[in-house]
């Protein structure tokens, strides 16, 4: 953050908002804005409209921004809410912002004090993800990964099939893997990929979170079985 950029501390939130909706709505009349600060696990924003009212409500986590940031969440919430064309400046802006390594490593912080995670077990009805880790980390990891958390999830989902919970330090697996038609080097790739995550970090380079950098999807293709896998999945 640049030093002689106010902060959320010297300008009305209100003011933000109300300039905002002028210069997207010219004409129309203006509500009563509420805006507030609120504790949200993640860096959230939101805004509804009732009985003539704006009532706005964003992260905390995002109290003591620039005001450019602020003037960029207005822009959005109020363009998203009149379905008006989001002006890319201010889109830009605000991923800059939330892709900083400040605000990543205090919403992490967040979300581990008030975030809760759901933890089933690593023992499924057929696989059990703590061997399965134990076998891949001596194979691709010189046993040198310290084991997270393992779970199955706690329903059968099949668009997210896995995730790396950096908060909670803990891998994911979707329970509706654990079959016995599931063949196990698919379970291994999901967790594989998960663990590969402990190992590469998510970056931040020029505003933007590289989630899989060139280094994850270089190690990622040691996996033997990867062209099998995909096959797979892509029947499920």
């Amino acid at each position: 953050m640049l030093e002689s950029e106010p902060t959320t501390t010297a300008f009305s939130l209100k003011d933000i908002f109300a300039t905002e909706y002028r210069r997207l709505r010219p004409r129309a009349p203006m509500p009563i804005f509420d805006v507030r600060f609120y504790p949200f696990t993640g860096v959230n924003t939101t805004i509804r409209l009732r009985e003539g009212k704006a009532l706005v409500r964003l992260s905390d986590m995002l109290e003591g921004s620039p005001e450019s940031v602020i003037r960029a969440i207005a822009h959005i919430l109020l363009a998203k809410l009149y379905r008006k064309p989001i002006d890319a400046a201010h889109a830009n802006r605000y991923r800059r912002h939330l892709g900083s390594e400040a605000v990543t490593r205090r919403a992490e912080q967040v979300r581990r004090s008030r975030g809760r995670k759901n933890v089933s077990t690593a023992q499924g009805h057929h696989y059990d993800l703590e061997q399965i880790f134990e076998q891949l980390n001596r194979q691709f990891f010189h046993g040198l990964l310290g084991r997270p958390v393992l779970t199955w999830s706690a329903h059968s989902a099949r668009r997210l099939l896995g995730h790396y919970d950096a908060a909670h330090n803990t891998i994911v697996v979707s329970r509706v893997f654990d079959r016995p038609e599931t063949p196990r080097f698919a379970i291994e790739y999901l967790l594989f990929h998960e663990m590969l995550h402990l190992k590469h970090p998510v970056q931040v380079k020029a505003g933007r979170r590289c989630v899989h950098s060139s280094e994850f999807q270089r190690d990622e293709r040691m996996f033997p079985e990867l062209e099998r896998v995909k096959e797979f999945l892509k029947k499920l």
